[in-house]
């Protein structure tokens, strides 16, 4: 058996990879509108190493601590069938969705940086006339806003922006995502913000596997053909981190679907992460230099001037390699009667942006994130976010008080 080590990594075999397949790929980004939100629940066994269960060395190597075995065995997985590929298996029966469920063993260069490069976005698109009907508060389409490049590097102009990357049924796929503060541990957040549909499968699926956050994923901003045969510090230069706990809504993993905007309103997610490699003892907001506050009581849309927001685009015409951002004054978009009023803005970015934190001015006056790219029309043209309230408040609460003093 081969080394495994104490924060429930597994080591991969060779350098063979799983990818999208062409048709999959092309039906992913056929549907140009690819925000659609997923939930998560909250609570739940921890599998990641608690420092007090270090694994004592044996001939040199570490092993997984029997108390973290057997938790991931309570789940049905098998650490050595996992690391051989086991993870593939997406049997209903056997594919973990409760909240408290879960789990996420790091599999070792897993993530190289051709994988990285060839990942889809789950997204679908929302046809305009699913929402034609609702009722709610629902302000005019906003006019098209064009996506602006960012300037590289990226950790140099948006330093908390990254990619988040998954495994799904229908193959390897991308969202994008925020480093945010962690109030338990100030200045030293491992927290992840993104959408709910970038770590859950909604109410027809359960958790997505090998979820993991790139920080300025390609910082240099190369193109796509730049990137091939590119290395690994070129790529993540911050590093690979896994999600050793990720939480979204009740909402979203009773209601999420991926057409139509069903359990859009509660479309947030929070990651606890983990450096793959282990690390120099930095946390993420340390490793980047920085993390943006979360801001639950943001003013009205009429106060709002302007809010941008950030993501890597994938489905035509951009090709996910990319960071760029959308500025605007955000307006109202209501799915449904019964659901909070989401925010909506004009843009051009689409699948791959999903995930991506919206920033404006927060209630204390300083920049905050308030919200989140979830859905969007297939033709494109503008993005919705959740407004982030009681709910996202406690999903966010919870894993950092899961994780304080840690």
């Amino acid at each position: 058996m081969r080394s495994i080590r104490p924060s429930s990594t597994v080591r991969r075999e060779g350098r063979a990879r799983r990818r999208t397949s062409p048709v999959l790929a092309s039906v992913a980004l056929a549907s140009a509108l690819a925000l659609t939100a997923t939930a998560c629940g909250s609570g739940g066994a921890d599998v990641s190493a608690d420092p007090s269960t270090t694994a004592a060395a044996d001939d040199g190597k570490l092993k997984i601590p029997d108390d973290i075995r057997d938790r991931l065995k309570e789940h049905g997985i098998d650490i050595d069938k996992w690391r051989d590929g086991a993870w593939k298996n997406w049997d209903k029966d056997d594919w973990l969705r409760e909240a408290q469920d879960y789990v996420n063993p790091i599999i070792e260069d897993l993530w190289d940086p051709d994988r990285m490069r060839d990942a889809e976005e789950p997204d679908q698109g929302v046809d305009e006339n699913d929402i034609s009907g609702d009722q709610g508060v629902t302000d005019p389409t906003p006019e098209p806003v064009q996506a602006a490049a960012v300037p590289p590097s990226y950790h140099a102009n948006a330093p908390t922006a990254g990619k988040v990357f998954f495994d799904s049924p229908e193959g390897t796929m991308v969202c994008s995502a925020t480093v945010v503060q962690d109030p338990a541990n100030p200045g030293k957040s491992n927290m992840v913000w993104t959408a709910g549909h970038c770590v859950h499968a909604g109410k027809k699926g359960g958790w997505y596997r090998n979820i993991a956050f790139v920080p300025s994923y390609n910082d240099a901003g190369r193109s796509a053909k730049e990137l091939e045969g590119a290395t690994q510090k070129e790529v993540a230069p911050y590093g690979l981190w896994w999600g050793d706990w990720a939480q979204t809504s009740d909402q979203w993993i009773e209601q999420g679907g991926a057409t139509g905007g069903d359990g859009a309103s509660y479309d947030f997610a929070v990651i606890h992460v983990t450096p793959e490699k282990g690390g120099n003892g930095k946390s993420l907001e340390e490793t980047v230099g920085s993390a943006l506050p979360v801001d639950f009581k943001a003013p009205p849309v009429a106060e709002m001037e302007e809010m941008t927001a950030t993501g890597y685009p994938a489905g035509p015409p951009y090709d996910g390699q990319t960071l760029y951002q959308c500025a605007d004054r955000p307006g109202r978009l209501s799915i449904a009667a019964n659901d909070p009023t989401m925010y909506r803005i004009g843009c051009s970015m689409t699948a791959g942006s999903s995930g991506g934190g919206w920033v404006t001015t927060g209630s204390d006056g300083e920049p905050a994130l308030v919200s989140n790219t979830s859905i969007g029309p297939v033709t494109s043209g503008w993005l919705a976010g959740p407004r982030l309230g009681d709910e996202a408040k406690g999903v966010y609460d919870a894993v950092s008080e899961k994780f304080a003093g840690r």
